[in-house]
Order: structure tokens, then sequence, then C-alpha cells
């Protein structure tokens, strides 16, 4: 294995969590000293939840020729007490574990219905209503929700995991066997920046049929699904038949892989770059407008500005690639004879109250014909086509975090005061 500098950071900065089809950056913050911009580490390796370690500031692991006491110093015997937590250090340590909790709750798992909704309205171009405020994005999720119940809403979370774990596992692997750079020093070259955003886009390309997988699986309609022939690795499995081109036959109007690669890469390494240099900024920005230094053991400074930071640039470059997503999406589903549920929010008259389905349809050529036919026949505002479900799902995400930090600074006041 390959050794890594202690010293790096992965990129840029933080990678957002809506999208399961690249890799996340998780922010780590350098043992000791205070929380200064230049001091922040970036890797794209699982996240530690904050406040989940035990280790103090300028403490390490110890080995296990080490008595279990300080570094350097004999320690107590394997009878005596440990030393004593003050109160407020586990406070602090409980909040940091809430905070990361939290966050990674949100992105996870409350916003999956809003990506499952904004997917459907960015396929189906039959709509009447393009649904760019979160308004109406709530009325038609109700009417789904009340005809299928809430597991429509959580429909393909299993595959959305599995593509994120396929794609840190491939980001890995592709790191350790070709010089191109998982994560970049502080002093970078843009050689080096040139082979590490060549990386994301590697592996956006390696994820692409399995990433294709999980689209039908979210898009889907729960009234056509057959749930005996459904299984958590179905993804896995329609990937390599989509790559290997074995299987179910698929309809004539099938795009080959090649045709949406280039599109996968280029939304791949923009979506990282735009993210990860808004975050730097705003980390920036918040370090130069403080009175006064931050304290490294106040959970308010230690991690909530990391956090609002990397929610503000996945927000950013979410909505600046939504047309390119958009088309994207449109491609690789294109001939997979997937059906979904009507965006209207219109019912069947016989049918109980169940929302209509229609086929996805479309007769893209490629990449350039696609944006053409969009900007043609819907308008510029056709490539927006669900918006209002992103609005939604950062106003929640926003909402959870702000909630969080009300509640963090009230325990941290009576935790005072007591």
């Amino acid at each position: 294995m390959a050794s890594r500098r202690p010293d790096s950071f992965d990129g840029l900065g933080f990678r957002g969590r809506d999208d399961p089809l690249y890799g996340a950056s998780y922010p780590v913050r350098s043992a000791g000293g205070p929380a200064e911009l230049q001091q922040h580490h970036w890797v794209t390796t699982p996240p530690d939840i904050p406040g989940s370690r035990n280790l103090h500031h300028g403490e390490r692991t110890p080995q296990g020729d080490e008595p279990p006491g300080e570094h350097g110093a004999p320690g107590p015997g394997w009878g005596a007490p440990g030393p004593v937590v003050p109160p407020a250090e586990q406070l602090n340590r409980f909040a940091g574990f809430g905070i990361g909790l939290v966050s990674l709750f949100t992105e996870n798992v409350l916003a999956h219905p809003c990506i499952v909704f904004r997917r459907q309205c960015q396929v189906n171009y039959h709509a009447r209503c393009y649904h760019l405020t979160p308004f109406s994005v709530v009325a038609v999720m109700y009417s789904i929700t009340k005809a299928q119940g809430l597991k429509s809403l959580w429909k393909g979370m299993g595959s959305t995991f599995i593509v994120h774990g396929i794609s840190l596992g491939a980001e890995g692997v592709m790191s350790e066997f070709t010089p191109l750079p998982r994560e970049l020093p502080h002093r970078w070259s843009w050689k080096q920046l040139a082979g590490h955003l060549l990386l994301k886009g590697l592996t956006a390309v390696v994820v692409l049929p399995f990433y294709c997988a999980s689209l039908i699986e979210t898009v889907q309609s729960e009234i056509v699904r057959d749930e005996s022939s459904s299984g958590l690795l179905d993804c896995v499995r329609e990937g390599l038949t989509r790559l290997l081109g074995v299987g179910a036959p698929h309809s004539h109007r099938l795009l080959p892989l090649s045709s949406v690669l280039l599109p996968a890469a280029l939304h791949a390494i923009l979506r990282y770059a735009i993210a990860s240099s808004v975050q730097r900024a705003a980390l920036w920005l918040h370090q130069r407008g403080r009175k006064q230094r931050a304290d490294p053991s106040n959970p308010l400074d230690a991690y909530f500005p990391e956090l609002a930071a990397a929610w503000a640039g996945s927000l950013v470059a979410d909505v600046l690639l939504f047309p390119l997503e958009t088309a994207l999406h449109r491609l690789g589903l294109q001939g997979t004879r997937t059906i979904i549920d009507a965006t209207d929010g219109v019912v069947a008259s016989g049918n109980a109250g169940s929302p209509l389905v229609l086929p996805v349809n479309t007769q893209y050529d490629g990449f350039s014909d696609c944006l053409h036919a969009i900007r043609r026949k819907e308008g510029a505002v056709g490539f927006y086509r669900g918006f209002g479900a992103l609005a939604a799902q950062y106003a929640l995400h926003g909402a959870l975090l702000a909630a969080a930090r009300t509640l963090l600074r009230l325990l941290l006041l009576e935790g005072r005061a007591g």
C-alpha cells in the first residue's frame, strides 16, 4: 500500500451527498491547535462522526506494548480507575456525535423522497407542471404517498448506498494502482490537481452502469414493481448486465454507455470542483469575519462552520449543474422501458384513486441532441423540472442543522449554569 502524507487534504473541499454517483469527502480536524482554515484536512474515506472518538487534543492512541497511562509516563494499573472526564467534555463529545448523526441522517435518509421526486420530474417530459417551487412538490408527493404508501418515497434507497460504496471503493483502488492522487498536498501543483480531478471523472465512469440501475429503481413506480423478484443487490446485477450487454432485452432506443460517459464524468468533476471551492470560500469568510479566535473545545465553533460550508457548497453545485443532471438522467433512462408516476398529480378515476403511470419513451441520439431537444420543445425552463424538490431538500437540511445548533446552544448554556 502506498504511504500518504498525514498533512494532506483531499482536493478542494467537501463533496455533496444527495447524489450517490460520486465519492464524498468529509471534513477532519487536525489534532490540537486552533480551528484555522489552513489546518483543515479533506479526505474521501467514510467519516468519523464528530465527537465519537475519546482522544483529547494532543493525545494519540496507545500502542499494545505501552501502559494505559499517558505517553511517556507510567500509567495506572489494570485495576486502577481511568482518568475522570469532566462533564463539560462529555457534553462536547455527545454534542459532536449528535451533530454528525443528524447531518448524515438528513443527507442520506430524510432527503431521499426529494431525490426520488426530483428525478421523476426530470425524466417526465410529458408533465405539464414543472414543479419549480416546493409547494407544488409537497402536494403531489402527498397524493402519491396516500395512494401507494410511504415506501413509494423511499424506493431505491438501498441501491443509492450500494452505488456510494462502489464509488468509494473504485476511487480507492484506482488511487492505489495509478499515479492519480486521491489526496492533494497543501502545496499542490497544477499537474497534481489535474490528476486528482481526472480520478474523480474516472470514478464516475466506473460507477455509471450501477448508477443507471439505481436511477431506474428510484423512479420506477411502485404500481408496476414486482416485490417477489426485487432484491437488495439488484442494482449490482442490473449494472453488470447493462455493462456487458446481456440479460433481459431492452428497447432499441437504449443508448450505449459510451454515449453517457462524457456527461457523467463532466458532471462529477464540475460538481466536485464547485462544491469544494464554495465550501473553502465559505470557511475562509467565516474565519475572517470572526471577531475573536475560534474555540476548538466549543462544539458550535468546531462542527457547525464546516457543516454549514458543506451545505452551501452542495447547494450551489446542484443549482448550477441542474440542467446537466437533467440531461444525464434522461440519457441514462432512455430505452429501459421504465414506468414512472405521473408527476402532475392526476389520479385515475377507475383505479382506486392511484396516480396515473406513464412510460419513459424518449428518443435522443446523444448528449448534444438531448440538450437541443429540451431547449426546443420545453424551453430553457425545461432543464429545471423538479427544481422545487431540490429547494425542499436543502431547506429541510438547513432547518434541521439550525434546529440542532439552537438545541446545542441551549444545552451548553444549561451545562455552564449548572
